[in-house]
């Protein structure tokens, strides 16, 4: 069996090791792909496996033997699902595997805004600590978590293992989801209520026709005056030069995004240069543990496929 890897750079930097997936069959695993070379590159493959190369039916058409596709991601807006179910290739994609250092990074984000704690550390580094007049400089203005409303856009495992942190702050915790559930540890509402109440709102739901630019001038405007925004889950939900616009303005206090609309940053980004935004290049799902179990899972994800039974399809 012929397994083609396009983008393994995006998935290790050295840290991980192709054996477990060589074991399946014959694997060519190449750092990058650019679209212009997808097509050849996986003529001949019966598997994929890719992070975020674009598989489009233009592109699928090349690779007549490709039945099986396996994502090293939870989304798959990559992946021309129409194509691929009307020609029996199944698509098979990673959730769960980040779930602890998504959660982990919204936190980290946020009680960077909170505590203030780069700011200070340069304050100290730079040397203004020294011969200060008081033991405690109020240099920059900081703010307890405990007691604000945290609301959260999605309730899936992350926007969960989200809850449970604001919960363990002494947070309010609300949520908008589109699936009923019952959980007496955060109060279900729905977009508008959750965008009015919340002094920090945090977006876990996937990139779809319906949450593209959910975030635009008209929700943030909704929002409480000072409320903090942070969004790890896809960059196109988000409206950057509405969001821009909002924090230049004063009207948020400010927003921390681990995704942008176009990945890598491009060098026209609305949000280049605005100071209270804090951006981290896609790395909530970074750490080598989330990596390992990441592998763990598409090597699982490939093994029920062969065996008759798939899991996590996609479609």
């Amino acid at each position: 069996m012929k397994i083609v890897i396009t983008d393994w750079k995006t998935v290790t930097d050295g840290d991980l090791s192709l054996d477990s997936l060589q074991a399946f069959g014959e694997v060519t695993a190449y750092p990058l792909t650019a679209p212009e070379e997808t097509a050849a590159r996986i003529k001949d493959a019966d598997v994929v496996l890719c992070n975020k190369t674009p598989m489009t039916a233009e592109v699928l058409k090349s690779a007549p033997h490709l039945r099986y596709i396996g994502l090293f991601a939870t989304g798959y807006n990559n992946i021309d699902l129409d194509y691929t179910n009307a020609h029996g290739i199944t698509v098979c994609n990673a959730g769960g595997y980040s779930t602890d250092a998504v959660a982990q990074h919204v936190f980290a984000m946020l009680l960077s805004l909170a505590s203030r704690t780069e700011d200070y550390r340069r304050f100290t580094a730079e040397g203004h600590w020294i011969g200060s007049d008081v033991f405690s400089p109020f240099c920059y203005p900081m703010f307890e978590l405990c007691g604000q409303t945290f609301g959260i856009i999605g309730y899936g495992n992350i926007g969960k293992a989200v809850a449970k942190i604001a919960n363990a702050f002494g947070m309010k915790v609300l949520c908008c989801t589109r699936t009923p559930q019952e959980d007496p540890t955060v109060e279900f509402v729905g977009f508008e209520e959750l965008l009015s109440r919340a002094d920090v709102v945090s977006v876990h739901c996937p990139l779809t026709p319906r949450s593209a630019d959910m975030f635009n001038a008209a929700a943030f405007a909704r929002m409480k005056d000072g409320a903090i925004f942070i969004n790890t889950s896809r960059g196109g939900v988000v409206d950057e030069a509405a969001l821009r616009e909002v924090l230049e303005s004063g009207k948020l206090r400010a927003a921390a995004l681990d995704v942008l609309q176009t990945e890598p940053m491009a060098g026209d980004c609305p949000l280049i240069g605005v100071k209270n935004c804090l951006i981290t290049p896609h790395v909530a799902w970074a750490p080598l543990q989330t990596r390992q179990r990441l592998l763990a899972l598409v090597c699982d994800n490939l093994r029920a496929f062969l065996n008759g039974t798939p899991q996590n399809v996609v479609k």
